[in-house]
């Protein structure tokens, strides 16, 4: 199959997916054209899908991957509190897969698309040795809106949605419910949309790990905090995927001790799991002690940095 032919079945497959006003142009020219509304902000996010990293062709489909490549980067458009927009998408894959891998990858992709209101709006092709899929997503907030990682303050209380260690504990079993969230991981898209209301102060995605993601949030806001027991644990799972294990896609945030925080939003739990505190810039403390962040670190060197959430 030339690539002619491939572009012209990705464009096929892209009409069913949004098309907000404000994409002038598509799939076809040389860029993507969008023109923002007036008083509000455009966000930009990029993540890798890359076989041998993320999935194994053994136990993902083609469906999968294209789901999971764009589930990553909506997962950052959540924990900003952003409507998503607009997404691109380079892919390389071997030579000869293509007439069978690839509409099932968009297929995956474009499923997700829909149900976030996402327009596929262009991307590239190339050949590769091995799957390579970079899901670049734009999304829309209010001007001045969009939550970051730095807004913490000492005295704020740390929440985490839905339950953590689901896809360390699928990745494990291979079965289940945990499996099937593992392969298909639902960005917290209505979620981030409700923290923009309570205000959050600070947020971002539970992708590595919360050992690592809560020091990552610490660091950028220049506070340490401090972890409670009362962590939501999925059902089978241990503390130790709870802590370290990647790939939930859960929301991490924090909120005033003042802010009126509800149990549930858009549907999700939602769980006080600690304290924001003085301290160190990036220090976390677990039942008193120092917790060392554990999580997946893709230059983590070996033997050190690597979370239960992922293939390899």
């Amino acid at each position: 199959m030339r690539e002619t032919q491939i572009v012209e079945r990705i464009r096929a497959l892209a009409r069913e997916t949004a098309h907000p006003p404000q994409l002038i142009t598509g799939i076809g020219d040389d860029c993507a054209v969008f023109r923002p509304r007036a008083h509000e902000d455009l966000v930009f996010t990029t993540d890798f899908t890359i076989e041998g990293r993320h999935f194994l062709r053994e136990t993902h489909t083609a469906f999968d991957v294209g789901y999971l490549a764009l589930a990553r980067s909506l997962s950052d458009l959540a924990a900003m509190g952003a409507d998503p927009a607009f997404c691109l998408v380079s892919l390389a894959i071997p030579a000869g897969i293509e007439a069978r891998w690839l509409p099932r990858f968009y297929r995956g992709l474009i499923s997700l698309a829909r149900e976030s209101g996402m327009a596929l709006a262009g991307g590239d092709l190339a050949s590769s040795g091995c799957i390579i899929a970079d899901v670049m997503c734009c999304g829309s907030v209010p001007r001045g809106k969009a939550l970051t990682r730095g807004g913490a303050k000492p005295g704020d209380s740390i929440y985490a949605t839905g339950s953590l260690g689901t896809s360390a504990l699928g990745l494990a079993t291979r079965r289940g419910a945990a499996w099937r969230r593992h392969l298909r991981p639902q960005p917290r898209l209505a979620v981030g949309l409700a923290l923009r209301n309570i205000p959050a102060t600070s947020a971002m995605d539970l992708s590595d790990g919360l050992s690592l993601d809560l020091k990552r949030l610490c660091r950028e806001s220049g506070v340490a905090a401090d972890l409670t027991d009362d962590l939501p644990i999925a059902k089978g799972a241990t503390l130790e995927q709870a802590m370290h294990g990647g790939e939930d896609y859960e929301l991490l945030f924090t909120a005033s001790a003042q802010a009126r925080v509800p149990g549930s939003l858009a549907g999700v739990s939602v769980t006080g799991i600690g304290k924001i505190q003085r301290g160190r810039a990036g220090l976390v403390t677990f039942r008193g002690k120092p917790l060392e962040p554990l999580a997946f670190d893709h230059f983590a060197r070996s033997g050190a940095g690597k979370g239960t959430g992922h293939p390899s």
